[in-house]
C-alpha cells in the first residue's frame, strides 16, 4: 500500500478505537508466560578484545613504520610515521564511537517493542 492509503486506513483505525482494545488479561498472561531474558556473558567479549589486541601489537612489533612513529611520537617529533599512527589511532576510536551509538540504538528499539 502507499503512504496516502495507508494514512487512511491509520485514520479510519483511529475514528473506531478510542482507546486500548479490553483484552481481558491476555497480555498479562502471556508476558507471565514468558521464559525471562538469558543472561548474556561479558567474558566472551573480552578474551575476545584481549586476544586481538595481543595478535594485533605482536604481528606489528616486525613493522618500522610502527616502531618509527612511536620513537618519533614518544621524542617529540611529528613525521610521517607519528602522523599516521596519530590518524590510525583516532580512526579508530570513532569506528568504536559509532559502533557503539548503534548498539545503544538498536537496544533503545529492542526496549521499546
Amino acid at each position: 500500500m502507499s503512504e496516502p492509503e495507508n494514512d487512511a486506513v491509520e485514520a479510519l483505525l483511529r475514528e473506531g478505537f478510542e482507546g486500548p482494545v479490553p483484552d481481558e488479561g491476555f497480555c498479562d498472561d502471556v508476558m507471565q508466560r514468558l521464559p525471562p531474558r538469558r543472561r548474556r556473558h561479558v567474558w566472551p567479549l573480552a578474551a575476545g578484545l584481549a586476544a586481538g589486541a595481543v595478535v594485533c601489537w605482536l604481528s606489528l612489533q616486525s613493522v618500522p613504520l610502527v616502531r618509527t612513529g612511536w620513537r618519533d611520537w614518544l621524542s617529540g617529533q611529528i613525521s610521517a610515521p607519528a602522523l599516521t599512527l596519530l590518524l590510525v589511532m583516532a580512526g579508530i576510536s570513532l569506528l568504536a564511537l559509532a559502533w557503539t551509538v548503534a548498539e545503544a540504538d538498536d537496544r533503545r528499539s529492542e526496549s521499546r517493542q
